[in-house]
C-alpha cells in the first residue's frame, strides 16, 4: 500500500511516500528555519504563506524521488492537528485536494501520534504495547502506546512543554533560532552542577511535570546577572538547565515503566535530539534492564516520514476522513 502524507504544523514542509507503512520510499522537508532566525521564532504568518508556496512543488518531487506516478498512490495522510493552525490548514487542504483529485481515501493523522510512529520506521521490530516520551516544542507527555491506535496519556506538562524552555533558554542566552541544539552544543563545556535550578514536583500526581518555573529561573538567573554587570558561564547554565530538564524527565519514565511492568521504553520528539537526555535514557534503561527505542536525529524533528507510518495503522483501524476534514491548533491525543 503506497501512502502520500503531509506534514505542516509548524516551520517544515514535507511530503513523503511510504509502503506498508515502515518502509519510506521519500521524505522530501523544506525547512524555514533561515526565514524565522531573524525573528528568534516561528512567524505563524511567515509560515503558512511559505507553506503554501512550497508544498505542490515538494509533493511533485516526492513522486519523482519515489519514482512512482500519482495513480499508483493508494491514500493520502495528513497531520491535522495540534499545530499552527494556519501551518496545519495548508497541509489539509492540501491533502484534501489530492484526495478528492484522485478518488483516494483521507487519512487525518494526530502529530504526536506521528512522532511516536518515527519510532517504527526506525526499528522494524518494535511493537505496542509500550511506555513512549513525547517531547517536543509544544508538547511533553507520557503515553501508555496500548497499540498502535490505542493510547492514553499516563502523565503530561501541566504547563510548559520541554522544547518551549529550551527555546526559551536559547533566546534569553542570544544564541541562534532554532535554539535546541544551540543549547546542546553549548552545554558540552559546561559544569552542570555550577547552577541550582528547580525540578517541580506536582502533589498528588506524580507522572506529572512543570518547566514554568525552570524557565523563570533560567530568565531571572540572566536578568539578575546582566543587571549586576556579573559574568554568567554560559555553557555551565546551559548544562545545569539540560540536566534539570533531563531529571524531570527520566526518572519519571523509568518509574511508570516498572509501575506498568513494560520492559519497552521509546522517546520520541524534537527534544529527544538532545544529547544529554539520550544518554540519561541509555544509562538509566541498561541498569533497570529495558529496551530503548529513540529515533535517529533527523526522525526526532517534523517530518512526513512518521504520518505516513501512522497513517497507514490509522488506516488498518478504519480512520478516514472526507472533504470536512477542519484543521486544529490543539487537540487531545
Amino acid at each position: 500500500m503506497l501512502i502520500m502524507s503531509i506534514e505542516s504544523s509548524c516551520d517544515e514542509t514535507a511530503v513523503a511516500i511510504a509502503e506498508n507503512g515502515r518502509s519510506i520510499l521519500t521524505d522530501q522537508i523544506f525547512s524555514q528555519a533561515d526565514l524565522h532566525a531573524v525573528y528568534g521564532g516561528v512567524v505563524p504568518e511567515i509560515a503558512s504563506r511559505c507553506h503554501v508556496e512550497v508544498i505542490s512543488r515538494l509533493a511533485d518531487r516526492a513522486l519523482e524521488a519515489a519514482k512512482i506516478s500519482r495513480s499508483q498512490l493508494d491514500a493520502v495522510a495528513v497531520t491535522y492537528a495540534p499545530g499552527l493552525i494556519g501551518a496545519v490548514l495548508v497541509g489539509v487542504n492540501f491533502a484534501k485536494s489530492v484526495a478528492a483529485a484522485l478518488n483516494i481515501p483521507l487519512i487525518p493523522v494526530h502529530h504526536i501520534r506521528g512522532h511516536i510512529a518515527a519510532n517504527y520506521i526506525a526499528f522494524p521490530d518494535l511493537e505496542p504495547p509500550f511506555l513512549c516520551l513525547a517531547i517536543s516544542g509544544g508538547n511533553t507527555m507520557l503515553v501508555d502506546v496500548r497499540d498502535y491506535t490505542d493510547m492514553r496519556i499516563l502523565g503530561a506538562t501541566r504547563d510548559d512543554a520541554a522544547g518551549e524552555c529550551f527555546d526559551k533558554t536559547a533566546r534569553v542566552l542570544g544564541l541562534p533560532y532554532p535554539g535546541g541544539k544551540h543549547v546542546d552544543a553549548l552545554s558540552q563545556g559546561g559544569d552542570d552542577r555550577k547552577y541550582t535550578l528547580p525540578r517541580a514536583h506536582i502533589e498528588g500526581s506524580i507522572y506529572d511535570m512543570s518547566f514554568s518555573g525552570l524557565k523563570t529561573a533560567v530568565v531571572n538567573l540572566v536578568h539578575n546577572a546582566e543587571q549586576k554587570g556579573e559574568e554568567l558561564d554560559r555553557a555551565s547554565l546551559c548544562a545545569s538547565f539540560t540536566r534539570a530538564v533531563s531529571d524531570s524527565l527520566v526518572p519519571r519514565t523509568m518509574e511508570l515503566a516498572r509501575e506498568l511492568g513494560y520492559k519497552k521504553i521509546a522517546v520520541a520528539g524534537g527534544v529527544a535530539a538532545n544529547s544529554r537526555i539520550r544518554a540519561d535514557f541509555e544509562a538509566a534503561a541498561a541498569k533497570a534492564g529495558c529496551a530503548l527505542y529513540m529515533p535517529p536525529l533527523k526522525l526526532c524533528g517534523d517530518n512526513a516520514a512518521m504520518i505516513a507510518c501512522q497513517g497507514y495503522y490509522e488506516y488498518l483501524a478504519g480512520t478516514r476522513a472526507g472533504s470536512d476534514l477542519n484543521a486544529y491548533a490543539n487537540m487531545e491525543l
